[in-house]
């Protein structure tokens, strides 16, 4: 019964975040802001809720490792997607003329994802009431790398003609809304799928740990898959990117948003040390990501590029080293 609930909840995810990416389309073209900003700021963070609503509930269970486990797991499922990009798109390479444009998202990402792993060695014994320091500095980073984006993100000039909006994209009104109701859905359907990971993790003997870094992290990571396939299909390689990269600072700001509903003390001082691992393994996957992208490499194994074939090796690499540390 258990899994059956499961696979229900990661289904209403999943219907849930393509309605979200088709709202976000319409909000990119309607507002002007372009598929760079929207991509890497508003869709990237309204898809990484599941992460975030995760996190709050796995804390309300008294399970601070299927929270962490789901963010740093979630990061490194993100840019197995470009993989993913790559061998659905494999007659060409969709993303590599968008790249250039998220090299400082990619950039900041990295940057983000460096501060956390430091945080989590240095240890840090520095809190503002019951939330850490390290936390807070993790969030001001990201608002300052949202302004760093926004600022960076290239605006039409005096006399510039927007491209005319087809009449099937809808009204901004509605997409407002429409983007406002898929998130709620996500808000509603999110705590139930934590309960039934965190009832799989105990009759599977396999662990929260574990648990939340493969499955959790796979199923809260499922709106950016879907978001991300869908923007392709619709010729949004901007939102694409940038909804990819700029999730993976949205879950270090979630990290140490966490720190706020942990009222036991710092968070990341409870993070079990075997998520360093799996942080560092974000991080260098990140790093590939953005070199992959940026570089010009047309080679190939069957209907796979060398890049997008190293990140799969990766992921599942070191899900497999998460496995036999336990």
């Amino acid at each position: 019964m258990v899994w059956i609930e499961f696979v229900v909840s990661a289904l209403l995810i999943v219907y849930v975040a393509i309605k979200l990416a088709e709202y976000g389309d319409a909000l990119a073209a309607r507002t002007g802001l372009g598929g760079l900003f929207v991509g890497t700021l508003l869709i990237a963070g309204t898809t990484s809720l599941p992460e975030v609503l995760t996190s709050i509930s796995s804390l309300q269970l008294g399970e601070p490792n299927l929270a962490a486990g789901n963010l740093f797991g979630s990061n490194m499922f993100n840019m197995f997607l470009l993989a993913v990009v790559d061998m659905v798109n494999h007659r060409k390479r969709i993303l590599r003329g968008a790249a250039m444009k998220h090299a400082l998202t990619g950039s900041l990402t990295i940057l983000l994802i460096s501060f956390a792993v430091f945080f989590i060695l240095a240890d840090i014994d520095l809190s503002l009431g019951w939330v850490g320091l390290d936390s807070i500095a993790l969030m001001l980073l990201y608002v300052l790398a949202v302004r760093l984006i926004y600022h960076q993100t290239p605006q039409p000039g005096p006399g510039h003609a927007a491209p005319p909006i087809p009449d099937s994209v809808p009204k901004l009104g509605v997409a407002i809304f429409g983007f406002a109701l898929a998130a709620a859905g996500l808000i509603f359907i999110t705590p139930w799928m934590v309960r039934t990971s965190n009832d799989i993790a105990t009759i599977t003997g396999l662990g929260t740990t574990f648990i939340g870094t493969t499955l959790v992290a796979l199923v809260t990571s499922l709106p950016e898959l879907v978001t991300t396939i869908t923007a392709i299909r619709l010729g949004a390689a901007d939102m694409a990117v940038g909804n990819l990269f700029g999730s993976n600072m949205f879950n270090m700001f979630a990290l140490g948003l966490t720190d706020v509903f942990f009222t036991q003390g710092r968070f990341l001082s409870v993070v079990d040390p075997a998520f360093l691992v799996i942080a560092s393994l974000g991080l260098i996957m990140t790093g590939m990501a953005l070199i992959g992208n940026l570089a010009r490499l047309e080679r190939r194994v069957l209907f796979i590029e060398l890049d997008a074939l190293a990140l799969v090796l990766v992921y599942f690499g070191g899900i497999w080293l998460l496995y036999t540390r336990g």
